[in-house]
């Protein structure tokens, strides 16, 4: 399940997909965002050592996409904030692998192969849908505000 965390960081995100280049305050993000602005920066922080926004201090500072919003896709936020995509860690193919504490034997495993389709099937949903993809994709689902 998607937490509140990666909830938060990927609406963020899209507002500043949305922003066009423009930098944002993690004030202007919470607001846009509808996030509590305390945890955002801390997501924000997390998002920063990652590569994934740049941030820049001071009274005029704030945060902008790292990278074109197309090339961020919402699985790469998901696995910074939340870690693996698959269910179990037997299924990850990333840093995540390991054997169930409660599995005798991988390769007689009645769960793994379904497990693993679930993971494939929505890595490839999450790997094909990017934070460009987010921004144009209608009306924001908080108002937007203007500072």
């Amino acid at each position: 399940m998607l937490s509140q965390k990666a909830k938060y960081g990927l609406r963020a995100l899209v507002e500043l997909a949305r922003a066009d280049g423009m930098q944002l305050s993690a004030g202007e993000l919470s607001l846009r965002a509808g996030t509590p602005r305390k945890f955002l920066e801390a997501i924000l922080l997390e998002l920063s050592r990652n590569q994934v926004v740049v941030s820049r201090r001071g009274k005029f500072g704030g945060y902008v996409l790292a990278r074109p919003a197309g090339e961020i896709s919402f699985a790469e936020i998901i696995r910074i904030i939340d870690g693996p995509l698959a269910l179990a860690p037997c299924v990850s193919p990333r840093l995540g692998f390991r054997k169930c504490v409660d599995c005798a034997d991988l390769a007689t495993c009645t769960l793994r192969e379904a497990l693993a389709r679930a993971r494939d099937a929505t890595a490839d949903v999450l790997e094909a849908y990017s934070l460009a993809d987010a921004a144009a994709s209608g009306a924001p689902e908080l108002p937007r505000i203007t500072m």
